[in-house]
């Protein structure tokens, strides 16, 4: 089974995620298919916190990869904020 989910890396107290597709089998920060984004949770000021390519998400959740509940939380966050992005980019 494939799945989408967070693979850490950073320095100690000081995390720092990639968003991956893997093998379910595989271990947290082991070998992936592809990388697909970023999740910074202690980004402050100017740095960016969320960064996913969406078309390469969609394009596995058809495929029938399955995120994991962080991942799903942050796909609903990055989608909203693209949202309010355009929102503001219109008026």
């Amino acid at each position: 089974m494939v799945v989408i989910r967070l693979s850490r890396s950073g320095a100690k107290k000081r995390p720092f995620y990639h968003v991956v597709v893997a093998d379910k089998a595989s271990a947290r920060d082991g070998r992936f298919i592809e990388q697909i984004g970023y999740f910074n949770p202690i980004a402050t000021g100017k740095d960016v916190r969320l960064t996913l390519d969406m078309a390469r998400v969609n394009h596995w959740i058809s495929k029938g990869a399955q995120p994991s509940d962080r991942v799903s939380s942050l796909i609903k966050t990055h989608a909203s904020n693209a949202a309010d992005t355009t929102t503001a980019a219109a008026a």
